[in-house]
């Protein structure tokens, strides 16, 4: 049997320099999302064993609404309720699935999801399995937003606004306004979702996220596998809403449970965010001294996410496995990920590299900067 439409379109994303691959891991790690460190740690293999030598098992073996519910399931959740300030929260097996849930159950027919322009994908998933009808507003503008809300009203809308952003945006690195959107959002009488993928464990008191303690009605997203160096997801929010994602959400509903190993070793991860603040503050002092090497390159930034924003699909591609041929791990992003004509290399401060790494890279990209000048 052959597939001449499917080899067809791989043929296309080839000459256009957007063919995907898996490519394996090497060199210092400036890809990964691994901002702490903890996913190889022995903190987080030593909470591995002591779990599986008090009986943890590794897979949930059913849905969390049939047999593979667990104790170290509800134990994360309310630990995890407690630490993000929120009523409830709830386990999920990743941010994906977690989005999709969100943005799928959570509004209602009559309601508006008002998304940033940038939102991530998994969130465009859920509105587009959602009831309620869904707006963007311009990239980090709460003033167009307050726009949008305001022309959604004249023109006859009735429901709740569910304001859906990125604390920390995945590809730019950049801050969303979430005080002029929780001020928003509370004038509105609207819920502020935030997705703090690439917030929790870098920003916020004790790695919260940004959107800790902020005035409004709230829902935030907190994945394990990125700063907590773990898996799955967790949803923080009211009771109601959390149990309305376990009763109506059907990637909860009908998915097998995440493994109960996976959440005692998510505990773990919160518990030393807690208990060894060295991890969040040598995370923020790698990301200033990015911020201080990238400016030098002409490079502004935000957070532990540095965009090197380069224009065209190969020359990303070429400038990339530069870098990975003088020993540094770093990828291109395209387009459809980023908009079109904005390829960027996606640099990553993460927990496996210190100071010298750190400079050593940026030396690098002036270098690439001033041969193509």
């Amino acid at each position: 049997m052959s597939f001449p439409r499917h080899a067809a379109a791989l043929d296309a994303l080839t000459q256009r320099g957007r063919l995907r691959h898996r490519t394996p891991a090497a060199g210092l790690d400036f890809a990964s999302n691994d901002y702490l460190g903890l996913a190889g740690s022995d903190l987080l293999a030593g909470a591995a064993r002591d779990a599986l030598a008090r009986g943890v098992p590794v897979g949930a073996g059913g849905a969390r609404l049939l047999r593979g519910n667990h104790a170290e399931h509800e134990a994360l959740e309310t630990e995890a309720a407690a630490f993000f300030g929120a009523e409830a929260g709830l386990y999920m097996g990743g941010g994906f699935q977690a989005n999709q849930a969100i943005f799928a159950a959570l509004p209602m027919q009559g309601d508006l999801v008002l998304h940033d322009a940038l939102v991530h994908a998994s969130a465009h998933e859920g509105m587009r399995l959602g009831r309620a009808e869904c707006r963007g507003f311009a990239h980090n503008d709460a003033g167009d937003a307050a726009r949008v809300i305001a022309d959604w009203r004249d023109a006859g809308g009735r429901g709740r606004v569910w304001i859906a952003v990125e604390s920390v945006y995945s590809m730019a690195g950049d801050l969303a306004p979430l005080q002029a959107l929780a001020a928003l959002a509370a004038r509105e009488d609207a819920v502020l979702v935030v997705d703090e993928a690439h917030a929790t464990g870098v920003f916020g008191p004790q790695g919260r996220g940004l959107a800790h303690g902020l005035a409004c009605p709230l829902v935030t997203l907190h994945t394990g596998g990125k700063g907590l160096g773990a898996s799955g997801a967790l949803v923080c929010a009211d009771r109601v809403l959390v149990e309305t994602l376990v009763n109506k959400a059907r990637p909860f509903i009908y998915a097998t449970a995440p493994s109960p190993l996976s959440a005692a070793v998510l505990r773990a991860a919160l518990r030393a965010l807690q208990e060894v603040p060295a991890l969040v503050e040598a995370a923020r002092a790698r990301m200033a001294l990015a911020h201080e090497a990238a400016r030098r390159c002409g490079i502004a930034a935000q957070s532990q996410i540095v965009p090197v924003i380069v224009g065209e699909d190969q020359r990303a591609l070429a400038l990339a496995a530069d870098l990975q041929v003088q020993g540094f791990d770093i990828r291109a992003i395209r387009p459809p990920t980023v908009p079109k004509g904005t390829a960027r290399l996606r640099v990553s401060v993460t927990g496996h590299v210190g100071a010298e790494d750190i400079a050593a890279l940026f030396a690098a990209i002036a270098a690439q900067e001033r041969a193509a000048a």
